[in-house]
């Protein structure tokens, strides 16, 4: 199934970047709506049953309304959305870990191998990170610059808006073949990266909400129907993974984060939580 896959590259088309910033721009407009006065800032408060979700502990995710993933011209949008509650903790200290793009290495691992701050300018952070990437069952790294603006909206809301300036594929990762392809060239397994986080301290504690959207190539008919699935599956992992272990490393779980230090008061009902389980229902994956 996947020699066809495997066998061609997939080159970015300038049409590809062009439907990617027009649907890049949309999400932005939204985000506007979300955020001005009056405007529903938490996706979580717009469903009760989601809200009782996810306050009472489950990490919900779902794909952004409407096809998933998108396709435009040469390529595939992939949108989803998630969302958690940290209770007994405040804004500050999920900045803490959510703005140490040093220890992302450390709070996010095996997926991130390195990170580092690059520079902070104003409301801009830049960083870079380097991904492992098995979409496909292929084993290749991302090595990728990011630019991050962060705005605080009041003392209990914030959000930040993170986008690749920079994807490189590094192909045969880690064997005597490695070598780095140019950008836009390689598998286009992962072409472009653009994230919304948003943060609202509340009902005592802080949802932590995640918009994650990657523009990958398309896949050939012939395997559409087989690889859609894998696609969903891998999306709707990697977002409950991010959000388990945010919540792993501003809880003090997390033995890279608290190397010496007790886990907090904050994070005490942890101790007792079993692993997780995957409950898929309605469209929606959540965590137990």
């Amino acid at each position: 199934m996947l020699l066809p896959v495997r066998a061609h590259a997939a080159n970015l088309r300038t049409e590809t970047v062009a439907a990617w910033d027009e649907y890049v721009q949309s999400v932005s407009v939204s985000l506007q709506d979300r955020v001005r006065p009056g405007g529903s800032f938490l996706w979580t408060y717009e469903d009760p049953e989601r809200i009782g979700k996810v306050h009472g502990g489950e990490v919900v995710v779902a794909p952004a309304p409407g096809s998933s993933p998108r396709k435009v011209p040469g390529g595939l949008i992939h949108h989803w959305i998630a969302a958690a509650f940290l209770p007994n903790v405040k804004l500050g200290d999920v900045l803490e870990v959510t703005e140490d793009y040093d220890r992302y290495q450390q709070y996010y691992r095996p997926s991130v191998i390195a990170s580092k701050t690059v520079a902070r300018e104003d409301s801009n952070d830049y960083f870079s990170m380097q991904l492992m990437n098995k979409a496909f069952f292929l084993k290749t790294m991302l090595d990728a610059d990011y630019q991050s603006t962060n705005v605080r909206l009041d003392e209990r809301r914030f959000y930040s808006v993170s986008r690749s300036t920079r994807v490189q594929e590094i192909q045969d990762f880690g064997r005597p073949t490695q070598h780095r392809m140019p950008e836009g060239q390689g598998g286009g397994y992962i072409w472009k990266l653009f994230s919304i986080g948003r943060l609202a301290e509340r009902d005592g504690g802080v949802y932590i909400e995640l918009e994650a959207i990657a523009l990958s190539r398309d896949i050939p008919g012939a395997l559409r129907f087989m690889v859609d699935p894998i696609i969903r599956k891998v999306s709707r992992s990697a977002l409950l993974t991010s959000l388990a272990q945010t919540e792993e490393a501003v809880c003090g779980r997390s033995a890279d984060f608290a190397k010496s230090a007790d886990i907090p008061a904050s994070a005490q009902h942890l101790r007792s939580v079993p692993a997780p389980i995957l409950l898929e229902k309605n469209g929606y994956i959540t965590v137990h």
